[in-house]
């Protein structure tokens, strides 16, 4: 039992059964840097970690910068939580939880439960028991 040749090609070949295409190290490749969304280049993106490069990173990235000018709105603005909940397109529990998770992270301890009480206030509505 000696070695058995699987095919018919000397070394050096390429045979069909082969891609065409050479494995060269990185940096003997061009790549093209043509960006995204954010940046034209990726070499110029103002972000300090690419957001592809997490799972979920840019429905993250997009929902923070919501949640941002939800509460930007809220609190410069004035805006009610039913009306921030029409303006995006959300349920008012969503616009709740997005202005508690938003605001209580900056908040130092004795003004959480005053947040806590203002958003609950500002979506609230009677409900009767039935």
């Amino acid at each position: 039992m000696g070695l058995e040749q699987t095919n018919n090609v000397t070394p050096g070949e390429i045979s069909e059964d082969q891609p065409n295409e050479l494995d060269l190290p990185p940096e003997y490749c061009r790549y093209r840097d043509e960006g995204c969304e954010f940046a034209d280049s990726c070499l110029k993106c103002p972000l300090s970690k690419c957001i592809y490069d997490e799972p979920g990173g840019r429905q993250r990235w997009l929902k923070i910068q919501r949640d941002r000018q939800i509460v930007r709105l809220f609190t410069i603005e004035g805006k009610r939580v039913k009306e921030l909940a029409l303006m995006f397109g959300l349920s008012r529990r969503t616009v709740q939880r997005a202005l508690k998770n938003s605001l209580l992270a900056l908040s130092p301890p004795p003004l959480k439960r005053k947040i806590k009480r203002v958003i609950a206030r500002s979506g609230a509505t009677k409900q009767t028991k039935r």
